[in-house]
């Protein structure tokens, strides 16, 4: 079986690189910006990431298996997969493609993209996906220095051997995609991982003692607006933090403009989150990394990354949502690489794709048998696995038209807050109310000894929506009520004119149905089986 398996995908590979050849790098994978909204071109058209990451151990050729299964259930697009420096080069110079050609064939025999995940010099801010030569060679690969002089277990952003090894063995895995995955099967690149220090703010070694005594850079202190100085005079009580986050994305820069020589996929960063409320303690947060609060310095500091991104694993509506806002910019475009798994993050698909996310991952979607809980799911049974699946089902077949849509018009998302109330929003003449809990028919007040749904108090539901035109709106959902109303100082007598349920074939509408009467009479009121709807509104005189 394992040897009919080897051939089919040998065959499939070598079929699929045909007709696919031609795209080499005439058509690579890139972000696109207009006016404030970002799009992910791959195969010349905008392209939404429905993904999932595979648990970190899972990037070895027989654990592999365990992935494609998860990931045809939930109906995913992308897979998510880390190649760590310690497999890529175990022997100095001396490098091992093989698991990233396993990657390369399985992924198109199962028609996935790929999301390559470098684990070199940092990875959940340690070094433990370093080569076992890098990890006991301190001397040639410092660790940062604590202030009493001490080694903290994260290597120095100021290690010119560690960014020169690390930079060698980038170069040579995006080498390797440029001369092995002509049809750009790998669509994003992300070089590092969570990176930054814990309990550390920065490092306190000789040479970096002597960079934090010296100026701000000043395209760093032009960007932000400050003035001239020191770290201490310029950034006072934040100087620690600055510093770090200024020199860890100058390494990554170094990364990013090198590998992107070699082929210009798009790369981004994520990052280790902390409360978004609060002004994060440098002792506590990920010291360096790209936190919403920091993302000037990143700009600036590593102009070739296409984005950051937020890995999410808090549970508060609150606090997810603040992250999504932080990280949605006019020259930023959001992604979710990590969401917990459970099955109350799902919901948050939803306001991902409102603020037009051009992808999103639940992490530790495979069948390794390792589940991240409490930051995720106790396991992937059926009820989370169908969260993340119906949500990924109703885009799988619109994904490409939803990814232009989303680049091309305003849109909005929401999700069942904590406390279950009313989401709303304003998109024109129109206001647009979420409500959760609800059955299907008639008013909440009309039947006051009737059960409540099962999902009532449940963490399940949202929406996102697309303004089509003035009077025009595509949407879909689960577990949600929709209602339109008049906005405030817009013309009265608005009413639904027309509610479609329908799907695209390619970009264009097409109408399965039309609702009407119980359908429409009490919102439009979206089940555990998301559907497309077509709203058209208008006012009568």
């Amino acid at each position: 079986m394992r040897t009919m398996r080897s051939a089919a995908i040998l065959l499939a590979s070598a079929m699929l690189s045909l007709p696919l050849a031609a795209l080499a790098q005439d058509d690579v994978p890139h972000i696109e910006t207009r006016g404030g909204r970002h799009a992910l071109i791959v195969d010349g058209a905008p392209f939404l990431m429905l993904a999932g990451q595979v648990n970190n151990s899972t990037n070895y050729a027989e654990p592999l298996q365990s992935a494609w299964p998860v990931l045809d259930r939930i109906g995913a697009n992308t897979i998510e997969v880390p190649v760590a420096w310690q497999q890529l080069e175990p022997r100095e110079g001396r490098f091992d493609f093989s698991f990233v050609q396993t990657l390369l064939d399985e992924a198109r025999v199962h028609e996935k993209r790929v999301v390559l995940l470098w684990f070199g010099a940092w990875k959940n801010t340690g070094l433990a996906y370093t080569p076992d030569w890098v990890k006991l060679d301190n001397g040639r690969f410092p660790r940062m220095k604590k202030p009493d002089g001490s080694d903290h277990d994260v290597l120095s952003p100021h290690g010119t051997e560690t960014l020169r090894a690390d930079k060698k063995a980038f170069l040579a895995l995006m080498t390797y995609l440029r001369d092995h995955d002509a049809q750009n099967t790998v669509i994003l690149v992300q070089p590092e991982n969570e990176v930054g220090s814990y309990r550390n703010p920065r490092d306190y070694g000789a040479a970096a003692q002597k960079l934090f005594a010296g100026q701000v850079p000043v395209v760093l202190s032009r960007k932000l607006g400050l003035g001239s100085g020191t770290w201490s005079q310029v950034f006072d009580a934040a100087a620690d933090r600055a510093f770090n986050t200024w020199f860890t994305a100058r390494y990554i820069e170094e990364l990013a403009a090198a590998g992107k020589a070699v082929k210009p996929l798009p790369m981004y960063v994520n990052a280790a989150l902390s409360d978004p409320f609060k002004d994060p303690d440098p002792h506590s947060v990920a010291s360096g990394g790209p936190q919403g609060d920091v993302l000037d310095i990143w700009k600036a500091a590593a102009p070739s990354l296409d984005f950051a991104a937020p890995d999410i694993y808090d549970r508060k509506s609150r606090n997810v949502l603040k992250h999504l806002d932080l990280y949605t910019r006019p020259d930023n475009a959001l992604m979710v690489p990590e969401i917990g798994n459970a099955r109350e993050y799902a919901r948050y698909f939803w306001p991902a794709l409102g603020r037009g996310a051009i992808g999103f991952s639940p992490f530790g979607m495979d069948g390794s048998d390792f589940f991240n809980y409490p930051l995720g799911a106790k396991s992937l049974d059926e009820a989370t696995l169908e969260a993340f699946g119906a949500k990924y089902r109703v885009l799988s077949g619109s994904m490409r038209a939803w990814a232009k849509i989303a680049f091309e018009h305003p849109t909005w998302g929401a999700a069942k807050p904590d406390d279950g109330g009313l989401q709303q929003t304003t998109m024109g003449k129109w206001q647009i109310t979420a409500s959760f809990g609800q059955w299907q028919f008639g008013q909440r007040e009309w039947f006051p000894e009737a059960d409540l749904p099962a999902w009532a108090t449940e963490p399940v539901g949202g929406l996102a929506v697309a303004q089509l035109s003035a009077d025009s709106f595509l949407l879909t959902g689960d577990h949600v009520r929709v209602s339109f109303a008049s906005a405030v100082g817009s013309p009265p007598n608005g009413l639904i004119v027309k509610v479609e349920e329908g799907h695209f074939a390619k970009d264009e509408w097409v109408t399965d149905r039309v609702w009407n009467g119980d359908q429409t009479d009490y919102g439009l009121n979206l089940t555990a089986r998301p559907v497309w709807l077509k709203v058209t509104m208008g006012h009568y005189r």
